[in-house]
C-alpha cells in the first residue's frame, strides 16, 4: 500500500508525513505543501515524525504533531501490556480495520514493525460483508494457530455480533480492542454473553493510542469501564472531574483555528475532555471509567446534562424492552426558556416505523425516557435513516448539527 511506503520513506528520511483523509500515501513535508498556512513558517522538530488530523467528533478540527519517536514508545507499551495478559507480541497477528490515516488504523502498522509481527490489513468493505471476512482470514498464513488481535470501534463491533458469520469470526480472536467511542453498555453485555475477548480500551490521537485498556478476562468477569493505564502514563483528574493524562509520547504541539498551540501545561499534563472516574481496585491499582465530554455538555434549565451518557442511558433501556431501536445522537437546540433542550435523532431498524408508525414508534421512546430529569427528556425526537457515526466510530457532530439546522422544526421553545 502507497501509504506504508511513504511511511517508511518518511521515517528513513527523517522527515515530516502529512496523512491525509483519502489520500493514498502520504505528503513529506518540511512544513509546506498540503499543511495549513499557519505551519509553514514552523521550526520542525528534528528526526520527522507524522501529522494527523484529530478532533472531528466535537466538529472541529486540528492537526497533531506526533514524532516517529512517541509511535514506538506507544508501541512498547503496548507490547508489555500484550505480554502482561500472557500473549507475545512477536507472535500475534495484527488485524487492521480502521483508515491508516487515523492513529488508530496507523498504531496496528507501527506495532507490526516494532514488534516483528504480521500485519493484514481488511478493507471497509470486508468488514461489513463478514462471511467473505471469515473466508479471508482463514486464508491468513497462521490463522488457527497464532493469536489474532484486532481493534475495532463499536459500530463495527455490532455489526459482526449481529451476523452469524461476524460472531464467529469474533470468536476466533484473541483479543478484541475497542475504542474509539463510549462502548454501550447493551453492546458489552452482547459480547460478553458471547464470550468475545473484549478489552475496551481508551486513547487519543494526542496520546499516540491507547493509554488505557482492560485485560479481556476482567471484562468477561463484568468489570466496568476500560481498565488500567499503561505503564508509561500517569493519569489524575481535575477540580471539575475530567481526566488527565502524563506520558512521554503526547503530541508535540497541535494547530487549531489558525495557531500551533502547545498541548502540555508546565508540569506535563494534557487535559483530554472527557469527564471521568478513577476507581481504586487495591494494591494502588486504579480503574477508569470514561463518562462522556465535558464539552458536549450542555446547561439547560439549571441543569448540566451530558447527551453522550443518555444516549448510551436510551439505547440501554430500547434493549431491555425489545424495541428496535439502531441509533441515537441527541443535539442541543436554543431554547428561550431553558437555555437549551435537547432533540433527539434516531435511525430505527428496517420495517419498525412502517409497521407500528412514527406517531407509536415516538410514544414508545417518550414512555422510555418519561423518568428522566426534565432537562434530559428530548423535546422532539426526528427520524434520520442515514444517521451513523464515522469510520472511526465517532460522531461528527458538526455534521449532524447542520442537519437538524437544516430540518423545518416547529420546536416550543
Amino acid at each position: 500500500m502507497a501509504t506504508f511506503a511513504a511511511l517508511e520513506q518518511a521515517v528513513e528520511a527523517g522527515a515530516w508525513l502529512h496523512l491525509q483523509v483519502g489520500q493514498d500515501g502520504g505528503r513529506l513535508t518540511d512544513g509546506d505543501l498540503s499543511l495549513p498556512d499557519s505551519l509553514s513558517d514552523l521550526a520542525w522538530p528534528r528526526k520527522g515524525g507524522v501529522v494527523l488530523a484529530s478532533g472531528g467528533s466535537q466538529g472541529g478540527r486540528s492537526w497533531c504533531l506526533q514524532p516517529w519517536a512517541h509511535l514506538d514508545g506507544s508501541a512498547a507499551a503496548c507490547g508489555r501490556w500484550l505480554g502482561g495478559i500472557g500473549l507475545s507480541s512477536e507472535g500475534v497477528i495484527l488485524l487492521n480495520p480502521l483508515p491508516v490515516h487515523h492513529i488508530s488504523g496507523l498504531m496496528p502498522w507501527w506495532r507490526s514493525r516494532l514488534w516483528g509481527a504480521e500485519h493484514v490489513l481488511l478493507p471497509p468493505l470486508l468488514m461489513k460483508d463478514p462471511p467473505s471476512l471469515l473466508a479471508t482470514c482463514r486464508d491468513v498464513p497462521g490463522w488457527g494457530q497464532k493469536p489474532a488481535v484486532v481493534s475495532l470501534v463499536p459500530t463495527q463491533l455490532k455489526r459482526l455480533l449481529d451476523h452469524p458469520e461476524g460472531l464467529a469470526w469474533l470468536r476466533h480472536l484473541a483479543l478484541v480492542w475497542v475504542g474509539g467511542a463510549g462502548l454501550p453498555a447493551p453492546l458489552a453485555e452482547r459480547a460478553r454473553d458471547q464470550g468475545i475477548r473484549l478489552a475496551p480500551c481508551y486513547g487519543a490521537t494526542e496520546t499516540a493510542a491507547m493509554v488505557v485498556a482492560q485485560a479481556p478476562d476482567r471484562f468477561l468477569q463484568g468489570e466496568l469501564g476500560c481498565g488500567a493505564p499503561l505503564d508509561d502514563v500517569e493519569l489524575q483528574l481535575d477540580r471539575a472531574g475530567v481526566l488527565r493524562v502524563r506520558t512521554e509520547r503526547l503530541a508535540l504541539a497541535r494547530w487549531r483555528d489558525g495557531r500551533l498551540d502547545p498541548l502540555v501545561d508546565a508540569e506535563g499534563w494534557w487535559s483530554t475532555g472527557d469527564a471521568a472516574a478513577l476507581v481504586s481496585a487495591g494494591e494502588g491499582d486504579l480503574r477508569v471509567q470514561i463518562r462522556g465530554r465535558v464539552d458536549g455538555a450542555i446547561h439547560s434549565g439549571g441543569e448540566t446534562v451530558f447527551p453522550e451518557q443518555l444516549s448510551q442511558r436510551l439505547l440501554h433501556h430500547a434493549q431491555e424492552q425489545g424495541l428496535p431501536l439502531e441509533a441515537v445522537l441527541l443535539l442541543p437546540v436554543p431554547s428561550e426558556e431553558w437555555g437549551q433542550r435537547l432533540v433527539a435523532l434516531v435511525r430505527c431498524r428496517d420495517g419498525w416505523i412502517e409497521t407500528e408508525g412514527w406517531a407509536s414508534v415516538q410514544a414508545s421512546m417518550r414512555k422510555m425516557t418519561s423518568g428522566w430529569l426534565p432537562a434530559e427528556q428530548p423535546l422532539q425526537w426526528l427520524e434520520c435513516a442515514v444517521l451513523e457515526p464515522s469510520l472511526e466510530g465517532k460522531w461528527e457532530r458538526g455534521r449532524w448539527q447542520r442537519w437538524l439546522e437544516s430540518q423545518e422544526l416547529s420546536l416550543l421553545r
